[in-house]
């Protein structure tokens, strides 16, 4: 199949971030495209990706905390997050936060500052 469905982002254990993946190795890709929307306050934990992402911004405002710096980000923007590159972003916003990512790879190695590989709430 090459037309797929955009299921809305569900609730995860992640507290405050829904998520849904559009695409990746499921349907024979080698990338993943994933759409959250994180809560006002909420975040994700510190992580690194074992290959590139690109975050698009349809939404919100955030806060990216990367390479010892603090960057503001709201619609119409876009992240670029080498692999391997620490990072975290908080919604600063009082709306949902409405992100796309898109990752050089399917399936996503995702791992703490420790290097202890996350084992995500949903398919990548």
């Amino acid at each position: 199949m090459y037309v797929h469905d955009q299921t809305s982002p569900a609730p995860t254990a992640l507290p405050g971030i829904a998520h849904a993946t559009w695409a990746g190795i499921a349907e024979n890709v080698g990338l993943s495209l994933w759409r959250q929307t994180v809560a006002p306050g909420a975040g994700t934990p510190p992580h690194r990706h074992d290959c590139d992402e690109v975050v698009l911004c349809t939404a919100g405002y955030g806060e990216l905390h990367i390479a010892g710096q603090v960057q503001r980000f709201g619609p119409d923007q876009t992240l670029t997050l080498p692999r391997g590159v620490e990072h975290q972003f908080f919604n600063v916003g009082a709306l949902p936060l409405e992100v796309l990512g898109i990752f050089a790879a399917s399936p996503v190695g995702t791992f703490l500052p420790d290097g202890q590989a996350i084992d995500l709430p949903w398919r990548s």
